[in-house]
């Protein structure tokens, strides 16, 4: 897992710091979307809120990882497919589940947002599709 995110950071023109590393294994690690929150609970004891949140926004820059929006104000992140991380711009379009019973955001990778068509005059930048309801492991 380690020379995996090495990798990563190196194709994405990263310097490969221990603190981008160890952020980049927990999402190489979790099988669904994270909060801040959820990676400070697991590396607080070595690197402070404003690292984290320094690290997370150079991977959405660099195309690594991915936001998702929620309704409860909450934006979790999600690694990005390997298009995204060896361009550095994600272009993927997905839909994203977020499961009422576990709370847990994964990417649906085969799933693709539906075209949207819009009026003559509007440019679409990005579209976000999250699904709510029951996932297959709480059914």
């Amino acid at each position: 897992m380690k020379k995996q995110g090495e990798d990563i950071l190196k194709n994405s023109a990263l310097s490969v710091t221990a603190s981008r590393k160890r952020i980049l294994d927990i999402f190489l690690a979790a099988d669904n979307a994270l909060a801040h929150q959820d990676i400070e609970t697991k590396c607080a004891d070595q690197y402070d809120r404003v690292t984290i949140y320094r690290t997370l926004q150079t991977f959405l820059e660099k195309g690594i990882i991915h936001n998702i929006p929620s309704t409860d104000n909450m934006v979790r992140y999600a690694l990005c497919n390997e298009a995204c991380i060896t361009t550095g711009h994600h272009h993927d379009n997905h839909v994203h589940f977020r499961c009422d019973a576990c709370g847990k955001t994964v990417c649906l990778d085969d799933v693709n947002i539906p075209a949207v068509n819009l009026p003559r005059g509007y440019t679409m930048k990005e579209i976000n599709m999250v699904v709510n309801g029951i996932c297959k492991s709480c059914k």
